[in-house]
């Protein structure tokens, strides 16, 4: 449709001359980018567009008229002063107003304000097609959908109209300009869109005589300039309370979002994205939507724990293990682990249950089914917004190619199949012999992963007979659960410390790599520091819940680590318990880590930046650029860690959670906290970012499908393997029924004689039975001492293991069947949406053909009033 309007509309330049110079209208005022129109709240601009004192507020040059579009940071001791001189009269030829002011802080600090007049906004705007409001206006039904409710909803009472008309858009174009709703110049761009247009100039502005010397990207990494970054709309508190008055967008962002107390309100996405741009507010977006997509798997995974709870007194399993005082288990370490009556894990079987009932398995599915439900309705609701925030026929623009690149193969150069430019060339033998070694990198930093987990198996080993020998009898009559508390908290340490190298080692790898533009560098990079971290936070889990006590041998025959220590074994009330307190105590220390260093060390910096000021200078009025560059800059990597952090938390919430059922609660309660933290984050503790525009959130929702489908593979894994679901599924139809004697059935019996000398307790357990312990029991299904093969696998263990394979893989294939299904049956565009597109374009399509009748009415009107022909031709 949009292309039909620019071939009927191209005729008209030859009229467009006359009317562009007024530019006015008479048709409704509109806000250009976001579809909740504020234009009713008493928003007072601090871009110097309103009178008295706003214009001496620090947003525009000294003459209190030309708006500060940009900002750059630059010292005056710096030695490259004759490229900032070539490049700052470039910038002055482009159009763009400069202006320089000594900081009143540090005088070797100087500010370079750069505003941008209205002939070069129109001359870039319609270069990058920035789609601007055009005459017609529809009225717009939000698209709601029915699932799933959003907790933090936005309070549309707080701002009146929050939700008004919206105006078809399209291309901006010079010679369309009367076909566009201009009641006022100075607000027909935005502040956020003039930043973008300005930084797309900085971006092709030269510093030096040359093909390649230019940019402000480079200038920064050469640290020419010291920082660059758009000023915020004055402060972003007041003493009003009244959200009706705000001062300004940030202002009203922080009343409506990012203060604590509207922490149970849908977010302003409209808001955000007119502030911040549209890559962030798509990242705030898909936050809040997988934080209301939380809500039902919070409850279900609540309901299935008080499933546990409920029904704990009646199950026949727990109640065996508290009443056999008369069963004695084997030790589960060498000479100093004690006999202990199975009655002794009666608690832990008991806490064992609440994780491990038989709504597990429907819990797992659900799990399952809702992350593909939850990727499915993101595209429809990422379609929504890209609708209503004029994203659909947006196409990224092609990235420049990276300095680095530029010097590494600018003397190896191809024409460009597209631009038909010369351009610079990595050989083949040259980018796959870097993949290689990057590779090889990837696989070295996952070995030292393994490395490390394989410490803690070693520590976990050697700590529990530690404890079994401790003199403290609490301790030592749990010393498994005191060696896997331990562990866990040791895990953490090494997985913070590791995170650290991770970072380093790939950005090392990623620029060995030597990707051509920013956006290839943005993936691999991604892609590496998801595969490190994700391998790093989840391996250990993986041993507890698939390799722990596993491969321990038997009583009288265990395997040991370098032919000295005994590998170790689950507790008597089984291997469950060890991942349940894993991923607790991980999932917990990591958000609270996260969450404090998010807010904490941008807090702290800025505090402590005031106090240096405020020590040396006293407590003097800054002007606004002064005050955003005191603040915190935004992450170099963007919204990486952001991201990271939810996707990570994502993984951890799915891939384990028929283990953990209470994993989606604690997720969803750390995201209200972290919607709110990140929001105070960005509006008052750092630098305005640059707001850009995206379509969607990249890279991450394939490695979301990725993590889906692990997740289906290994939560059958922990049914099948980790719990005793299939074991108690299989004794109540083949050998008896309501589980009774389960216990019994699922302890083999050992003779204690049969003991290694190094693995035979020091006592012989007659503090127990009055007498010496003769006979003991341990969890396997092998035949008893007096048996014709003895400890042979009986029957029963190849009933148990042959169901958990077909569980397995009965398991897999039907959820991965409804995955399918779902994603088959949930368009990707709603019906609705789709409808209103259609409609868009044939409203568009009329508006051309009247506007082209129109103009060629006023042709022959005009002719017609032309005075008479004198009969000579020239």
């Amino acid at each position: 449709a949009l292309r039909d309007v620019n071939v009927l509309l191209d005729r008209e330049r030859s009229e467009v001359i006359a009317s562009s110079s007024g530019g006015q209208d008479d048709s409704t005022p509109f806000n250009t980018d976001t579809h909740n129109s504020i234009a009713d709240v008493n928003v007072k601009s601090d871009s110097g567009r309103s009178e008295g004192g706003s214009k001496s507020s620090g947003l525009c040059f000294s003459d209190r008229q030309s708006p500060i579009d940009y900002i750059l940071v630059y010292r005056k001791s710096s030695s490259q002063t004759e490229r900032r001189e070539v490049f700052e009269r470039n910038i002055r030829a482009e159009g763009l107003q400069t202006e320089k002011e000594a900081s009143l802080i540090n005088s070797d600090v100087i500010f370079l304000k750069i505003h941008a007049p209205w002939e070069v906004l129109c001359r870039y705007a319609e270069m990058m097609n920035i789609r601007m409001p055009f005459r017609v206006e529809k009225h717009v039904t939000k698209l709601r959908g029915w699932f799933p409710s959003r907790p933090v909803k936005f309070d549309n009472s707080s701002v009146p109209d929050l939700e008004g008309n919206q105006n078809f858009t399209a291309p901006f174009s010079r010679s369309r300009i009367h076909h566009f709703i201009i009641t006022n110049r100075e607000t027909f761009f935005n502040n956020a869109t003039k930043s973008r247009i300005v930084h797309h100039i900085l971006q092709r502005v030269r510093y030096e005589d040359g093909k390649n010397k230019m940019g402000l990207h480079r200038l920064l990494n050469n640290n020419c300039y010291e920082a660059a970054f758009p000023l915020h709309e004055g402060s972003y508190y007041s003493q009003s309370s009244n959200r009706t008055q705000a001062q300004n967008h940030r202002h009203l962002l922080y009343e409506c979002w990012a203060w604590w107390g509207v922490w149970y309100k849908h977010q302003p996405l409209d808001l955000i994205r007119t502030y911040f741009g549209e890559k962030i507010g798509l990242y705030f977006a898909w936050l809040g939507w997988y934080t209301g997509m939380l809500v039902p798997a919070a409850l279900v995974g609540l309901l299935v724990f008080l499933y546990g709870v409920f029904t704990l007194d009646q199950f026949q399993v727990s109640k065996e293990i508290c009443q056999a005082t008369d069963i004695i288990m084997c030790p589960i370490c060498d000479q100093y682990c004690p006999y202990l009556r199975l009655s002794d894990s009666c608690v832990y079987a008991k806490v064992t249950y609440l994780f491990d009932n038989g709504a597990t398995v429907f819990f797992a599915v659900f799990m399952a089914v809702w992350a593909t439900v939850f990727l499915e309705f993101w595209k429809r609701r990422r379609a929504a917004l890209a609708y209503d925030w004029d994203l659909i026929d947006w196409e990224e623009q092609e990235d420049e190619v990276r300095p680095q690149f530029e010097a590494k193969y600018s003397k190896k150069e191809r024409m460009n199949p597209i631009s038909g430019k010369p351009e610079p060339y990595q050989a083949f033998t040259d980018k796959y012999s870097r993949l290689v070694v990057s590779t090889s990198g990837i696989f070295f930093m996952i070995l030292i992963v393994i490395a490390a987990v394989f410490g803690i198996v070693i520590y976990r080993v050697i700590t529990v007979s530690t404890f079994a020998a401790f003199g403290w009898a609490l301790i030592r009559n749990n010393s498994q659960v005191a060696t896997t508390g331990t562990a866990v908290c040791i895990n953490f340490c090494v997985i913070m410390l590791l995170n650290v190298l991770y970072e380093k080692v790939a950005l090392l790898l990623t620029n060995l790599e030597q990707p051509r533009t920013e956006s290839e560098w943005e993936n691999s990079f991604t892609l590496k520091m998801f595969l490190f971290q994700f391998v790093n936070l989840n391996s250990s889990t993986f041993y507890i819940a698939f390799f722990l006590g596993r491969f321990t041998g038997r009583p009288g025959s265990y395997l040991r680590l370098l032919n000295r220590w005994k590998l170790e074994e689950c507790h008597p009330s089984g291997c469950l318990i060890d991942l349940c307190m894993q991923m607790g105590i991980i999932m917990v220390l990591k958000q609270t880590w996260n969450d404090v260093m998010e807010l904490g060390y941008p807090l702290i910096q800025n505090w402590w930046t005031k106090q240096r000021i405020r020590r040396e200078h006293g407590d003097p009025t800054f002007p606004q650029w002064e005050r955003d560059y005191n603040l915190q800059p935004m992450n170099a990597y963007g919204l990486f860690d952001e991201y990271l952090e939810m996707i990570l938390q994502f993984g951890f919430t799915t891939i384990f959670v028929a283990a953990f059922p209470l994993a989606p609660l604690l997720a969803l309660l750390n995201n209200i906290i972290e919607i709110r933290l990140d929001a105070y984050k960005f509006v008052s503790l750092w630098r305005r970012p640059l707001p850009t525009q995206a379509k969607d959130i990249g890279i991450w929702y394939g490695i979301l499908e990725g993590l889906g489908i692990l997740a289906v593979i290994t939560n059958a894994f922990v049914i099948a393997v980790t719990s005793d679901f299939i074991p108690r599924l299989v004794y109540a139809y083949k050998y008896g029924p309501c589980l009774v004697g389960y216990v019994n059935a699922s302890l083999s019996v050992f003779q204690v004689s049969d003991f290694e000398k190094r693995s035979r307790p020091k006592t012989n357990g007659s503090e127990l039975l009055g007498e010496a312990v003769q006979y003991c029991r341990y969890r396997d299904y092998r035949e008893p001492p007096d048996a014709t093969e003895p400890y042979s696998y009986t029957l029963q263990f190849w009933h148990v293991l042959a169901a958990r394979l077909a569980f397995i893989i009965v398991f897999e294939h039907m959820v991965f069947a409804i995955k399918t299904l779902i994603s088959y049956l949930i368009p990707d565009l709603p019906k609705d949406l789709r409808e209103r597109m259609r409609r868009e374009k044939h409203l568009i399509q009329e508006l051309m053909y009247e506007a082209e009748l129109e103009r060629l009415q006023r042709e022959k009107k005009k002719k017609k009033n032309a005075p008479p022909d004198d009969g000579h031709r020239p």
